[in-house]
């Protein structure tokens, strides 16, 4: 039946044009952004697990910041300990020089003192960041020992997030304290009869008598203990520095394959896109002249009265 009020053709055409420039516009909207979800309304399920995903990968680059700056400051740490260990082996050296009858020790002395002073300025420069762990004062409020890098971020099948560290206890490691001489190098160590500290001994004083020379060579094996300690000390930093390395690494790996699985829920499939855009330009076109053709039916009946 053929009607002036009611054209069925073009409200069928118009509906297919209509439905066509919908479904072109989704298409450019995903070319243009590159998501195939980018909002919840287009994959709810999809949106939220990616959305999530999205903040946790955020927090994950502020653990591996974390990682980054605890591995600079134990750098710094380590470098100064490699640095004393020159410096006390050079004053090992001097001692044991000492002990050879007839030598100036006041000279000796001279030089030992201005070796003892590098010591305390390398750990006193040993900052990185505001932290130094090897020339502390325990008796400041608020000290701790135990320095945490926070190393992880993680969410449990009930949504529950946690943040896990990695503990340093630079107790270990610390050569000097202000509060009781604690430290590698200014605690008091004694050998055979002699007590004393790598910081402070002195052997200007001492003559060839055989109670001296026994003397001088307890200020070598307290010199040397202390070298062992801190050898010990950089070996523990080193070890704490591979895990470091080791967790920063993990960190990286986590976040890269988090951002392959949001992209594989939400991005969208250019070559598709670019496909189904091709295709649906040439449907609205036709479309367009579909709904041309219905629309002249109204003039052909017109016809009818001529």
């Amino acid at each position: 039946m053929s009607s002036l009020l009611t054209n069925n053709s073009a409200l069928t055409a118009l509906q297919t044009l209509n439905a066509t420039a919908s479904a072109l516009t989704t298409t450019q909207g995903r070319i243009s952004s590159g998501l195939r979800v980018a909002n919840a309304s287009d994959n709810a399920a999809y949106w939220s697990i990616a959305t999530t995903m999205k903040s946790d990968n955020a927090a994950l680059s502020s653990v591996k910041d974390a990682l980054a700056l605890g591995s600079a400051t134990i750098d710094v740490q380590s470098s100064a300990l490699n640095s004393s260990v020159d410096v006390i082996n050079q004053i090992k050296s001097k001692l044991v020089a000492a002990t050879q009858p007839g030598v100036d020790r006041t000279k000796v002395q001279s030089e030992i003192s201005s070796l003892q002073s590098q010591l305390k300025s390398i750990s006193d420069s040993a900052s990185f960041s505001g932290q130094n762990w090897l020339s502390v004062d325990s008796s400041t409020a608020g000290y701790n020992a135990t320095k945490s890098i926070v190393s992880s971020f993680s969410r449990d099948s009930t949504g529950a997030v946690s943040v896990g560290t990695i503990d340093v206890d630079t107790s270990t490691v610390k050569m000097y304290d202000a509060n009781g001489t604690t430290g590698i190098i200014d605690k008091s160590r004694t050998s055979g009869s002699t007590t004393a500290s790598l910081a402070t001994m002195d052997i200007s004083a001492l003559t060839d008598s055989s109670a001296d020379i026994a003397t001088i060579n307890n200020y070598v094996k307290i010199a040397d203990a202390a070298l062992s300690d801190v050898t010990t000390a950089a070996s523990n930093l080193g070890a704490a520095k591979n895990r470091i390395t080791s967790q920063s690494t993990f960190v990286s790996s986590l976040m890269d394959s988090i951002t392959k699985g949001v992209g594989s829920l939400v991005d969208a499939d250019m070559n598709q896109e670019s496909t189904k855009l091709q295709a649906l330009q040439v449907q609205q076109q036709l479309g367009v002249q579909s709904l041309s053709i219905a629309n002249q039916n109204s003039q052909m009946i017109l016809k009818l009265f001529g």
